[in-house]
């Protein structure tokens, strides 16, 4: 291992604070990776990181040194790549985080795809609805939909989703089909989405603004994408979903669309990742091709 491999090494562990993590996200042994850190200590002279059995930190030296080492780690792997051909530019690990729905619904079915145009490229795709700590997990980028919290993140937005209201027709029998805003509040009930950040229960829109909202009864409430429709599709109640997410169930006659002049506001997709000096081409390579594939399900922009 030279000493740019030891630089790399020093970087995933400080991001990431853990020897074990860094070494699961490089694909080396503990023990290399340990090795590793102490032998740049000894070479450049200086203790990096401060090491307890819960936590490793860094010391002053080693937060100076991340500083300078980012760019460099950069550019190196730039200068590598410069004169590949371009189907050999995209190559290494990259590891992304989605939403368990925008995973099963779209990228899976068109990843074959992906890595016939890059073979060269090797995926670790993670399934969440939630939050995540992109660094401390080591995780490259991730996809979300909806409201974002401010972070240290960088934010790439790729448009909105429009959203619908849809319930089983085996619920609709039963409850009959709202007509109007004021039907809602008359023997209706809802399946519940409790948000992944707040754990609290969000409310029925009733406009693209958002300007009203209703508090339907639920009989369930859920936290992730995949039972909520499932819970739809059984019958307990109505849904407010992306299009995409439902357009095969709305399609087959398992959903039917409901008010429709009174859908929620479109919700924001975006692709996050870590500050860096630029992007890998990999990054690069992977939001521009979600960016293509999510495009066909993203509202119309209006005039």
């Amino acid at each position: 291992m030279d000493k740019l491999d030891r630089y790399r090494v020093f970087v995933h562990v400080a991001e990431m604070g853990s020897f074990t993590a860094a070494a699961n996200a490089l694909d080396l042994p503990r023990a290399s990776v340990s090795a590793a850190l102490q032998r740049l200590e000894a070479d450049i002279g200086t203790r990096l990181l401060h090491r307890t059995t819960r936590r490793v930190r860094l010391t002053a030296d080693g937060t100076q040194l991340l500083e300078r080492v980012r760019p460099l780690l950069a550019e190196a792997e730039d200068i590598d790549q410069l004169f590949q051909a371009r189907q050999r530019q995209v190559s290494g690990r990259l590891h992304v985080d989605v939403p368990s729905r925008v995973a099963r619904r779209l990228i899976a079915p068109a990843l074959p795809g992906l890595l016939r145009r890059y073979p060269r490229l090797q995926l670790k795709l993670g399934s969440t609805d939630r939050m995540i700590d992109l660094v401390r997990e080591g995780v490259d980028c991730a996809i979300r939909v909806g409201h974002l919290h401010d972070s240290s993140l960088v934010v790439r937005p790729l448009g909105h989703l429009a959203l619908v209201n849809c319930a089983s027709p085996a619920y609709l029998r039963e409850h009959g089909v709202p007509e109007q805003l004021d039907d809602l509040t008359e023997g209706h009930w809802s399946v519940g989405y409790a948000s992944p950040t707040t754990g609290r229960e969000l409310v029925w829109e009733c406009d693209a603004q958002g300007a009203r909202t209703l508090r339907l009864p639920s009989r369930v409430v859920v936290n992730n994408a995949e039972s909520y429709i499932a819970c739809c599709s059984a019958g307990l109640g109505l849904i407010q979903v992306p299009r995409y997410d439902v357009q095969h169930l709305l399609d087959s006659g398992e959903l039917v669309e409901v008010l429709p002049l009174h859908r929620a506001g479109a919700m924001a997709i975006s692709a996050l990742y870590p500050h860096r000096r630029q992007p890998s081409r990999r990054l690069s390579a992977f939001i521009e091709w979600f960016g293509l594939l999510i495009r066909p399900h993203l509202e119309a922009p209006t005039a």
